[in-house]
């Protein structure tokens, strides 16, 4: 596993512990045609969305990566002040892209894709785009950006569809961000979801969501099938499993749990993951 991921996952860990914290008014639990319900936020009508712009976000995420890193983001921000309009500022902004893709800094990266995006009308920057801003969403809490986050998403998925109707990953990506705000109720988005998942079973990301989801309905026997249905489909994935310890551990099943932990802990030789995954199986057991 690489230094990457494991950022990602350590930021997992507290994601969890933000869902746990969520109000659990207002939930709501629809059911898919199979009778399988569905926790979603009630419709929550829509936020008002501040002016965001990457030079906001951009501040933030530097203070995050650190002196070192930053110096070489604020280099490319510099070249891209100079660079004249055209192809040269656009190449100048895919760097910066996958700069900001490379430290895990979602909001500042989706930024670029999506004005590349909006310059080329290119499926791919769209998805891009689209992607980065659901998981800027997923991984702030400041409440004052999210609804810009999620009306970019809506932007760069509605556009992504328009371009290739039937794929499945705009349709997810469409579907996460109606339930994170973007649409007039959250249904739109379950429906989307449900509808990917109709058509391939075996659909991480829509499985993902509509587990993460289920958590912060309380459902969590419902989170627990969801990702045992990622899991199956064999490909080892620290995520999923924390999840569903997670899920596991919720409905007191102590056993499952320490199980799903240990299958974490065999992925990563990580020390500082590991030990917070040992405090987790320790106060199981205790």
């Amino acid at each position: 596993m690489n230094k990457k991921q494991i950022v990602i996952i350590l930021a997992v860990i507290v994601v969890v512990g933000y869902l746990y914290s969520l109000p659990v008014k207002g939930l709501v639990k629809p059911k898919d045609e199979s009778g399988h319900a569905n926790g979603v936020m009630a419709d929550k009508g829509s936020r008002p969305v501040a002016q965001v712009s990457v030079e906001m976000v951009s501040a933030s995420a530097k203070a995050a990566i650190g002196p070192a890193l930053a110096a070489k983001i604020a280099t490319l921000e510099d070249q891209l002040s100079k660079a004249p309009e055209g192809e040269a500022k656009l190449a100048v902004k895919k760097q910066l892209a996958k700069q900001w893709d490379d430290v895990n800094q979602f909001a500042p990266a989706g930024f670029y894709y999506l004005d590349l995006a909006r310059k080329s009308n290119d499926f791919d920057q769209w998805l891009n785009a689209g992607n980065r801003f659901n998981e800027a969403y997923k991984f702030t809490q400041d409440t004052a950006v999210q609804p810009a986050y999620v009306a970019n998403a809506v932007e760069a998925f509605e556009h992504a569809r328009k371009l290739k109707p039937a794929n499945l990953d705009a349709e997810v990506g469409l579907g996460v961000a109606y339930v994170n705000g973007g649409a007039p109720s959250p249904m739109q988005g379950i429906g989307l979801l449900l509808d990917a998942v109709k058509q391939d079973p075996t659909n991480r990301n829509a499985n993902m969501n509509l587990g993460q989801f289920a958590i912060k309905s309380g459902q969590y026997d419902k989170a627990v099938q969801r990702f045992k249905s990622v899991i199956a489909q064999g490909k080892p994935d620290i995520e999923p499993y924390f999840y569903l310890a997670e899920s596991y551990k919720q409905l007191g099943m102590k056993k499952e749990a320490v199980e799903a932990y240990e299958k974490c802990k065999e992925m990563t030789g990580d020390p500082a993951f590991n030990q917070r995954i040992d405090q987790f199986i320790k106060e199981l057991k205790d």
